[in-house]
């Protein structure tokens, strides 16, 4: 396994992470530990969960919510260096209840959501404490002063986003220097071959500020995962699916014939392609399997050249390049 800096800290994560949100919805506990078990064995060290995953990650549900961290922390206390040998991150910001503060960034909601994560994962500290999404009514002040709270009392170690826009990461940034605080370390956002958007700006903002790139769904929820084979070989998919893969069947077909060209398995390849930018630090994938995590294992190792990425750029192309070139002179 290769490793890698998470951002500007000195830690250092597996290039793949594991993702755990199938954890208790799709996958039940037994294979959750099975998976987890296998990862740790292939030297992937980062394991990534929510306080919203397990289930249909709504509150009025009688069950689901806070499954995925409960399994994760069933599966630590067996104990063995388990622990001691990952770097634990969840994240924070959805609604866990149905109260009007069960929900977004307020230093209550994350004092409150800090505590019930710690005891679901049964641990005494988080590594990596991410917020899901931006608050838009919750200032900056507020939320650095619950962060650096929780640091202070060794609660959590770094502190993450996901889903921000390239502005937000830069306003957060600043008003955390402002406070002699580190901010962010890292920022989890939809980024693969057909979803190319974060190039415009939010890319660029890590990369000035010196904060990882985790991208979540980097197979395009499984359109980049050699769909077109398995459905010709009689894999259902849902209705949904299926309107996906005949828009862009022709770009399909085109990027199975080029994985076939050069040997490598569709998804190898996606997950390559991503690995190839230096701003980001780890893909994650989530297995809902040990067959399936172990066939992301080898993407690590796969080397793309420079004409294989400019041919993927002319089958899946981006925005352009980064703003305001890629709208403007």
């Amino acid at each position: 396994m290769q490793y890698a800096h998470l951002g500007r800290s000195g830690l250092k994560v597996s290039r793949l992470a594991l993702g755990t949100m199938n954890f208790g919805d799709v996958t039940d506990e037994a294979e959750s530990f099975k998976i987890m078990d296998a990862a740790l064995e292939a030297g992937i060290n980062l394991f990534d969960t929510a306080d919203v995953y397990g289930g249909p990650q709504s509150p009025d549900m009688e069950q689901g919510y806070g499954l995925s961290e409960e399994i994760i922390g069933r599966w630590l206390a067996q104990g063995g260096g388990r622990r001691e040998q990952i770097v634990l991150a969840t994240k924070l910001y959805q609604p866990m209840g149905l109260g009007p503060n069960d929900k977004y960034l307020s230093a209550y909601k994350i004092r409150k959501a800090a505590e019930d994560s710690l005891r679901r994962l049964k641990t005494d500290h988080i590594d990596l404490y991410q917020m899901h999404h931006i608050d838009r009514s919750t200032p900056w002040e507020e939320i650095w002063q619950a962060m650096e709270q929780l640091v202070r009392e060794g609660k959590v170690i770094y502190t993450g986003s996901s889903n921000f826009a390239g502005w937000q990461i830069a306003t957060a940034q600043n008003a955390a220097t402002n406070r002699h605080f580190m901010g962010l370390v890292s920022e989890q956002s939809l980024y693969n071959l057909t979803a190319r958007t974060i190039e415009l700006e939010v890319i660029p903002a890590l990369r000035h500020y010196g904060i990882a790139l985790l991208p979540w769904s980097p197979l395009g929820g499984g359109l980049l995962g050699g769909v077109l084979k398995k459905t010709e070989g009689g894999r259902r998919t849902a209705p949904h699916m299926q309107q996906t893969i005949e828009r862009h069947r022709s770009q399909l077909e085109a990027y199975e014939a080029l994985c076939d060209e050069i040997g490598e398995q569709p998804a190898d390849v996606a997950l390559a392609w991503l690995l190839h930018n230096p701003v980001l630090t780890a893909t994650i994938v989530g297995p809902r399997t040990t067959d399936q995590l172990a066939r992301n294992l080898h993407a690590p190792e796969v080397t793309l050249s420079e004409d294989m990425l400019r041919r993927l750029d002319e089958i899946w192309p981006g925005p352009g390049g980064e703003a305001p070139e890629a709208y403007a002179w």
